[in-house]
C-alpha cells in the first residue's frame, strides 16, 4: 500500500485550547467557592451574637480583651464568667 493512514497522537490546537479553557474554568470555580466560603465563615464567626455587643465599641473591646485574657490563662473560668456577666449586664 503506497498510502498509509496515520492518526495523530497529539491533541492539536483545538483540543488543547479547549483543555486550557476547561482548566481555567475549574480554577475560577474553585477560587469563587473559596472566596464565598471565607466570606460566609467570616460573617458567622465575627457576626454580632448578643444585643449587648451593639451598645458601644468600648463594650465589645472589653469583651474581646476578657476573652483573650481567659484564652491566655491569665484568669480562671470563675473570674471570666463573673466579669463577662458584669460587662453584659452594664448598659
Amino acid at each position: 500500500m503506497p498510502y498509509e493512514f496515520h492518526q495523530h497522537s497529539g491533541m492539536g490546537w483545538g483540543r488543547g485550547l479547549l483543555a486550557f479553557l476547561f482548566v481555567l474554568l475549574v480554577l475560577a470555580a474553585v477560587a469563587w467557592f473559596a472566596v464565598a466560603f471565607s466570606r460566609q465563615s467570616g460573617r458567622t464567626h465575627h457576626g454580632l451574637t448578643h444585643a449587648s455587643d451593639v451598645a458601644s465599641p468600648q463594650h465589645s473591646d472589653a469583651l474581646k480583651i476578657l476573652n483573650e485574657r481567659f484564652a491566655k490563662g491569665e484568669i480562671d473560668a470563675e473570674e471570666f464568667t463573673q466579669r463577662r456577666d458584669l460587662l453584659q449586664s452594664s448598659p
